[in-house]
C-alpha cells in the first residue's frame, strides 16, 4: 500500500476512534444528566427546608455578669456565644479560610477543583487522605446531616449546599458556620472558644490564637491546646503557613506569630477572672424558678450589681481571713495515704487516680508526696512536675515531719501545697473553719459583694443567704436602738455588776450573765456599747422589756420567732444570717430606712433585648422610714465610738473617721462577727465551723471577723472622700453627749438602770475608786447636767 493510501487509512481509523470517543463522552454526560436528574428528582424532595439557618435559634448559655460587665458564671450544656458577622476579627476570618475553604468566596457551594485535588491526593495516599467539604457543605452538615461517611450523605451534603448558597449570602454563610462549629471543651463557635482556652473576648484575640482556634474543627480532640498543646501547636504553625502562601499575612507576621507565647487557660483554673460562684448559683437558681430548662438554652444575660473591684477584694479577704484562722491552730496532718507504685511508669496513673478524689481548691493544689525528711518533701501535684520544698515552706508542717509524728507526712501521703508571697512553694493544708462577707449599697440595697463560703465552687451552701447563726454582739446596737425611743441615750448610767436572774418558770436554772472581763459598776451605755458590755446590755433590755424589743427588731428586718422574747436576745442569743444583719445595719447607715437587698439589676435575651430591668426603693425616696434620723444619727455615733476606741478599734488601720461597725463572739467562741459601714458600703464578716463549735478560747470576733472586714473595706473604699451623716435638727448635743431633743436631762431622759438603792431617775453619787477614770468622767457629767 502506498504512502498515500496509508495515509488515508490511518485518517479513517482516527475519525473512527474519535467518532467512538465523542460517542462515549456523549454516552456518559448523557449518563451524568440522567444521574442528576435522577438525583434532583429523587433526593431534592427530601432535602430539608432550610428554617433552621433562616431563623438560627442555637441552645445558648445563660451567662452572669457583674455591674462592669465583667463574666464571672456560664449555665448550660453547650458554651456559645453568638457574634455577628462584623463583629468576627479579620484575622479569624482569614485563619479559618486558609484551612477550611480559601476558594470559599469563589465556588457556588461545591468546590470541584477542591474535589479533583482531594482525589489526586487520595490516589498518590492509596486512601482517604484529604476531604473536599467546603464550608457551606460543613454547614449543611453540622445543621442537618450526620456524620456517616457514605456517598448517599455526600450527595446530601452538596445539594443542600447548593440550596443554602441560593438562599444566604456567602457572609452569612460564614457567620453561621463560625457560630455553630463545634471545637471542644463544651465551645460552640470561635467566640465561645477564645474564652475557654485563652481567658479572653474575641475581639481581643491574637493571630497566634486564631490560627490554633482554626486547627480545632478538623478534630477538636485530638488538637485541644488544653490536652494536647504540642499537637495543637504543630497545626497552629501549619495553618499560619497556610496564612502566608494565600497573602493573608506578611512573612514579618507569620515569623512573630510563630515564636509568640500562647497563654492557655488551665481547665482546673476556671474561665472567669473574677470569683463570683456564689452570686453566679443565686442567680442561676432565679432565673431556673422562672424559665425553667429554657433558662440554659435560651441565651440569657444577666447583669448583676456587684462590683467586679469590690468581689475580688471579697473573695481574697475571705480566702486568706479563714487561712489565716487556720494556721493559727496547727496543721492537721496529710489528707490521705496511697501506696507509691514500684514502676515508675505506674507513678503518675496512680497520683492521677488518687488526687481525682482530692481535686485543687484555687490556690490550694493537692499533691502526692514521693519522698519526704525534715529537711526536705518532694511532691507531684496532678500537672506531673516535680516540686520540692525546703526551709520556711515547711515550717507549718514541721510537726509533722518528725519520724514518730501522729499522723505524719510520709511516701504516699497526699497534701496540700500553695505558694507564698514570694512565690515559692509551702505545705498548707485546706481550712475546716468557713467565713463569709457580704456588702451592699446601703442606699437602695444592692449587694456589692458576696462570699457565701470559703470553696470556690458556688454551688456548695451559701453561708451569707443559708446559715442561721447566733449573731453574739452584733445584735446589741438594735437593742439600744429601740432603748433610745424609751428614753435611755448614751450618757445612761447602767450598773456593770453581776447578778442573777431567777427562774420565770418551774424546771429552769438561774441564770447570771457574764462577761469576758471584770465588772465596773455604773457606767454609760456609750461606754458599755464601746466596750461590748453584756451586764450592760441585759440590763437595758430588761428595763425596756423583751416583748417591746422583740417586735422593734423586725423594723430591721430581722425574724421575730427566731429571737425569743428573752433577756439573752440581748446578746445575741437569737439567729440571723449575714445577709440580714447587713441589711439591718444598713438602717443605721442610710439614716433609718429599710432597703431590701437585690442582686439582678437586667435581663436580656441572646439578641441583646433588654427584657426586665429592677427598680429597687431607695432611702429618702419610696423606702419606708424605720426608725427616725435623730434615732440613726445617734446610733450611728455610738457605732463610731465602737470603730474607734473601742472592740472594734483594729479599723483605724484604715486611718478615717467615718467608719462605724461593731464585733460580735458567740458563747464559747463559736462564731465571730463584724458588722459594719460606712455611709456608701455596708459590710458583714463571719468565720466559724458548719457543725458549731469553739473557735478557741482567745478568738473573738475582733481577732476572727475584723481582719476580713478590713481587708474588705481597705480595697472598696479607695478614693471614696469620707463623709459624716449630718446632725439632725431634733437632736441636741449637751456637754459633748448626744440627746433627743424632747428628752434632755431632767426632761423625760433615764439617767441610770439599776444604780442600787435610790431613784432610780436620778443616779447615786459616783465611786471615786472607780477603776477607770474615763468612766469616772462620764458619770460625772451626767450627775453634774442633774445637780444643774
Amino acid at each position: 500500500m502506498n504512502p498515500a493510501q496509508n495515509k488515508k487509512s490511518a485518517q479513517r481509523a482516527r475519525g473512527s476512534i474519535l467518532l467512538i470517543l465523542v460517542g462515549f463522552i456523549a454516552a456518559i454526560a448523557v449518563l451524568v444528566v440522567l444521574g442528576v436528574a435522577y438525583v434532583v428528582l429523587l433526593m431534592g424532595p427530601k432535602l430539608p427546608d432550610l428554617d433552621a439557618l433562616t431563623n438560627f435559634q442555637p441552645k445558648v448559655p445563660l451567662r452572669v455578669y457583674t455591674e462592669d460587665k465583667v463574666l464571672i458564671g456560664e449555665f448550660g450544656e453547650e458554651r456559645r456565644s453568638i457574634v455577628k458577622f462584623q463583629d468576627i476579627p479579620d484575622v479569624m476570618k482569614k485563619a479559618v479560610l486558609a484551612i477550611e475553604d480559601y476558594r470559599f468566596y469563589e465556588h457556588g457551594g461545591v468546590d470541584f477543583v477542591g474535589i479533583a485535588r482531594a482525589g489526586v491526593a487520595d490516589l498518590v495516599h492509596g486512601g482517604a487522605a484529604q476531604g473536599a467539604s467546603t464550608i457551606t457543605m460543613q454547614v449543611a452538615r453540622n445543621f442537618f446531616l450526620s456524620r456517616d461517611k457514605t456517598y448517599s450523605r455526600k450527595i446530601y451534603e452538596m445539594l443542600l449546599a447548593y440550596k443554602i448558597e441560593a438562599a444566604l449570602s456567602k457572609d452569612q454563610i460564614l457567620e453561621l458556620y463560625m457560630n455553630q462549629i463545634f471545637l471542644g471543651q463544651r465551645a460552640y463557635g470561635f467566640a465561645s472558644a477564645e474564652r475557654v482556652y485563652f481567658g479572653k473576648d474575641l475581639k481581643d484575640i491574637t493571630l497566634p490564637e486564631a490560627a490554633m482556634l482554626a486547627g480545632l474543627p478538623k478534630a477538636p480532640s485530638a488538637y485541644n491546646p488544653v490536652v494536647n498543646f504540642k499537637r495543637a501547636k504543630i497545626r497552629q504553625e501549619y495553618i499560619l503557613k497556610r496564612m502566608y502562601e494565600l497573602k493573608y499575612i506578611t512573612q514579618e507576621q507569620y515569623d512573630e506569630a510563630v515564636k509568640a507565647p500562647l497563654h492557655v487557660v488551665e481547665a482546673s483554673s476556671g474561665q472567669f477572672a473574677v470569683h463570683g460562684e456564689y452570686i453566679a448559683e443565686m442567680v442561676r437558681q432565679s432565673l431556673y424558678g422562672q424559665y425553667k430548662e429554657d433558662a440554659y438554652t435560651k441565651g440569657f444575660s444577666v447583669y448583676t450589681t456587684v462590683n467586679s473591684v469590690d468581689q475580688t477584694a471579697a473573695y481574697k479577704a475571705v480566702r486568706a481571713g479563714v487561712m489565716d484562722y487556720d494556721r493559727r491552730h496547727g496543721y492537721r496532718g496529710p489528707e490521705g495515704n496511697i501506696e507509691i507504685p514500684v514502676d515508675p511508669d505506674a507513678l503518675q496513673d496512680a497520683i492521677d487516680d488518687a488526687l481525682a478524689q482530692h481535686p485543687d481548691n484555687d490556690e490550694l493544689i493537692a499533691a502526692v508526696v514521693t519522698a519526704a525528711g525534715p529537711k526536705s518533701v518532694t511532691v507531684i501535684p496532678s500537672s506531673g512536675e516535680t516540686i520540692t520544698i525546703s526551709g520556711d515552706g515547711l515550717k507549718f508542717a514541721a510537726s509533722a515531719l518528725k519520724p514518730n509524728a501522729k499522723n505524719g507526712i510520709h511516701p504516699g501521703s497526699i497534701i496540700r501545697i500553695s505558694k507564698d508571697a514570694k512565690d515559692n512553694w509551702q505545705v498548707t493544708q485546706l481550712p475546716q473553719v468557713e467565713g463569709a462577707l457580704v456588702a451592699i449599697a446601703p442606699d437602695n440595697g444592692a449587694i456589692k459583694a458576696l462570699v457565701g463560703g470559703f470553696e470556690a465552687d458556688g454551688s456548695k451552701f451559701n453561708h451569707v443567704t443559708q446559715a442561721w447563726r447566733q449573731p453574739g454582739s452584733t445584735f446589741k446596737p438594735f437593742i439600744y436602738s429601740a432603748a433610745l425611743e424609751k428614753g435611755v441615750g448614751p450618757a445612761t448610767l447602767v450598773n456593770d455588776a453581776a447578778f442573777t436572774l431567777a427562774p420565770t418558770s418551774p424546771g429552769q436554772d438561774p441564770w447570771s450573765p457574764k462577761d469576758d472581763d471584770e465588772p465596773e459598776g455604773p457606767i454609760t451605755l456609750r461606754r458599755g456599747l464601746q466596750k461590748s458590755k453584756n451586764l450592760v446590755a441585759v440590763r437595758t433590755l430588761n428595763f425596756i422589756g423583751t416583748g417591746y424589743a422583740q417586735q422593734y427588731i423586725t423594723r430591721f428586718g430581722f425574724d421575730a420567732a427566731k429571737n425569743p422574747a428573752y433577756l439573752p436576745m440581748a446578746l445575741g442569743a437569737g439567729a440571723v444570717t449575714p445577709i440580714q444583719l447587713v441589711n439591718g445595719y444598713a438602717v443605721f447607715a442610710n439614716g433609718g430606712y429599710r432597703v431590701n437587698p437585690w442582686l439582678i439589676s437586667e435581663v436580656h435575651d441572646a439578641r441583646g433585648t433588654l427584657l426586665s430591668r429592677f427598680k429597687p426603693i431607695a432611702a429618702g425616696k419610696d423606702a419606708p422610714r424605720v426608725i427616725d434620723a435623730r434615732n440613726a444619727y445617734i446610733m450611728n455615733s455610738l457605732l463610731q465610738t465602737v470603730a474607734q476606741r473601742g472592740t472594734g478599734a483594729g479599723s483605724n488601720v484604715l486611718g478615717r473617721s467615718d467608719l462605724a461597725g461593731k464585733t460580735g463572739t458567740t458563747n464559747d467562741a463559736v462564731d465571730g462577727w463584724f458588722a459594719g459601714y460606712q455611709r456608701n458600703l455596708v459590710a458583714v464578716t463571719w468565720l466559724g465551723y458548719d457543725q458549731p463549735k469553739s473557735l478557741g478560747s482567745r478568738e473573738f470576733g475582733a481577732q476572727l471577723a475584723l481582719p476580713l472586714w478590713v481587708s474588705f473595706m481597705g480595697k472598696a473604699l479607695q478614693g471614696v472622700p469620707e463623709s459624716q451623716m449630718p446632725m439632725p435638727d431634733n437632736v441636741v448635743n449637751i456637754e459633748g453627749e448626744l440627746y433627743f431633743d424632747n428628752m434632755t436631762p431632767g426632761n423625760g431622759f433615764v439617767a441610770g438602770i439599776d444604780l442600787g438603792a435610790g431613784n432610780a431617775d436620778e443616779p447615786d453619787q459616783a465611786d471615786a475608786s472607780s477603776p477607770n477614770a474615763d468612766d469616772n468622767n462620764d458619770r460625772q457629767k451626767v450627775i453634774d447636767l442633774f445637780k444643774n
